[in-house]
């Protein structure tokens, strides 16, 4: 184990390193866009059978819960802490040493879930004990005690998973989502042949099923890196809990933990918001439209649904975020935090341009196009057996406002992991705070005129849009300069080949051969068609420019340190 964890340490290259991580994010985004694509699939059916009603919003809920506690702390706080110190210790350590604090960190993880997971079934099962439900939000409370373990399963997942991209194998745990996709696959479609789908009782059967089958995917998940974290000299201990290096991962973890406490907490209220401003039924089954407010009666501004139509809107711009942004972002972080660890601020500075520069070249036509393609897609995706065309209209307008700011969600990405690099945990804290309230006072004002649920679309994208350049600015003054204004020209082209393939995809409706006939095929042609001319267009547009993705090679050594905060 010793020679295997001092081998691992010294693994990766200081030359190449900044080749690497793009091949490294290849191998993620390949296997992130299969598992996007099965996700798709898997809310294609979730739609034609359950639709955008009662139970399919209860899930919607339920299932945020544990993702929130994935993205909190198997893929945020304590994951992007442990990365700067674990790659560390792998080189100012002894194998031993490295070892007992990736045990530590993992059996503190453990404890934490367990815990939160006990007092939260408590909680749970107090809720429909004080409070008369309706009988959407009931399940949505019975749905969310049934998952509540998988937070410990996932989390556990993406926390082991981060021990083996410090040591740069990023394959199965870019690969184990598509577990969770399959099995979710598998139990909708056998769901839907044991129980009738037509009706409420048969729907919430068969998410009962579902739901059952979402742990067993969870325990595949973390079985499925057992044989690569032994591969790599990790072992369990469980009776370390506690090293000098797990406080120092705490005390960077806290900062961390509330900036992702503070995102997530804006997930879980856009999520939250449109459940419970939605119109809903009572047991009799008659419909609510007004809530009472301070003796007052007020309007629920939402339709019935609009939690689960804003996740599907979600998802599809998330799809080209996931394939891209975060694989690039996952594929970059270890060698950002290696850099950073190695003072060596030139290349440090080149690696985040350069991650800055692919992160706009696809973030900018990735906005712009989704946009345009966002009812087809919808249509092709969703639209049979339950889901009709009026969910279309609706998760479409959303999915447009939440597109405009691909680019911005994706440089997030790239610039959050820098800050961690950096050891700076407490710039995104302060800034993601400011994003929580700007979001929050654009979107519930929009929530009451014409736009509806998609007004918390347009919150969120603007929200994000002021965070991400806020903090490239401040990010650029930090460490002495990423040379911006030579990125001004790449950009200005960049912005200019996408206005290029939006013009020609709106030309394009307005040629005499567009397909004019409504229907499921129609829309399969209408979205072929836009995707075609807008990548011609586009690469074109960058090749005639210049505007490739690529930059020059950056420098291979440097000794200016980065910046004291």
């Amino acid at each position: 184990m010793s020679s295997t964890l001092t081998q691992a340490a010294s693994a990766p290259p200081d030359a190449p390193r900044s080749h690497s991580f793009l091949r490294h994010a290849r191998i993620i985004s390949i296997l992130t866009f299969a598992s996007r694509v099965l996700g798709v699939i898997r809310e294609s059916l979730a739609a034609r059978y359950f639709g955008d009603g009662l139970v399919a919003n209860a899930f919607s809920v339920a299932f945020a819960i544990p993702n929130l506690f994935r993205r909190l702390f198997g893929e945020g706080a304590l994951s992007a802490a442990f990365i700067p110190v674990y790659s560390q210790s792998l080189r100012t350590e002894d194998s031993a040493g490295a070892q007992r604090f990736a045990a530590s960190s993992v059996n503190l993880l453990i404890v934490m879930l367990g815990t939160i997971t006990l007092i939260g079934e408590g909680v749970l099962w107090a809720i429909p004990r004080l409070w008369t439900l309706t009988p959407e939000r009931l399940l949505a409370v019975k749905l969310t005690a049934i998952l509540l373990p998988y937070a410990l399963l996932v989390c556990g997942t993406a926390f082991l998973g981060a021990i083996l991209q410090v040591h740069r194998r990023f394959g199965l745990v870019a690969a184990a989502p598509i577990v969770l996709n399959i099995a979710l696959i598998a139990s909708t479609v056998l769901g839907a042949r044991l129980w009738n789908m037509g009706d409420t009782a048969g729907q919430t059967r068969a998410i009962y099923f579902i739901c059952v089958c979402v742990l067993v995917a969870g325990a595949i998940q973390v079985l499925m890196l057992m044989p690569s974290l032994r591969a790599v000299g990790f072992r369990f201990d469980l009776r370390v809990l506690w090293t000098p290096l797990t406080a120092r991962m705490l005390r960077l973890s806290i900062p961390v933990a509330l900036g992702a406490g503070v995102l997530q907490l804006s997930v879980l209220l856009d999520r939250g918001i449109s459940f419970l401003l939605a119109k809903s039924a009572d047991a009799q089954g008659v419909m609510l439209t007004h809530f009472d407010l301070f003796g007052q009666q007020v309007r629920y501004p939402l339709e019935m649904g609009a939690s689960v139509r804003l996740f599907w809107a979600q998802l599809l711009y998330q799809f080209p975020l996931g394939v891209f942004a975060i694989a690039l972002a996952t594929a970059i972080f270890p060698a950002l935090s290696a850099d950073a660890m190695e003072k060596d601020k030139a290349r440090f500075r080149a690696g985040l341009t350069r991650g800055i520069r692919i992160t706009l070249w696809e973030g900018l036509p990735a906005s712009v196009g989704l946009a345009i393609v966002a009812l087809p897609a919808v249509q092709v995706l969703f639209e049979r057996g339950n889901f009709g065309p009026q969910a279309s209209e609706l998760v479409a307008r959303s999915l447009r406002f939440y597109a405009i700011a691909i680019w911005a969600f994706s440089l997030q990405q790239i610039l959050n992991r820098a800050y961690y690099a950096l050891h700076d945990t407490v710039t995104p804290l302060v800034l993601s705070i400011l994003t929580l309230a700007v979001n929050l006072l654009v979107e519930l004002p929009l929530m009451w005129t014409p736009l509806g649920e998609a007004g918390m679309a347009a919150g969120t994208s603007v929200s994000f849009a002021l965070q991400a350049l806020v903090m490239l600015w401040m990010l650029n003054r930090r460490v002495g300069g990423l040379e911006l204004r030579q990125l001004v020209p790449f950009v200005l082209k960049v912005a200019l080949a996408t206005m290029l393939m939006a013009v020609a995809c709106l030309a394009v409706q307005y040629a005499p051969w567009w397909p004019a006939a409504s229907g499921r095929e129609t829309a399969v042609l209408r979205l072929t068609i836009l995707i075609a001319v807008g990548a011609v267009v586009y690469l074109l547009s960058c090749w005639a420019m210049g505007a490739g993705p690529a930059p020059a090679t950056p420098p291979t050594h440097s000794t200016s340190p980065p910046q004291a905060r």
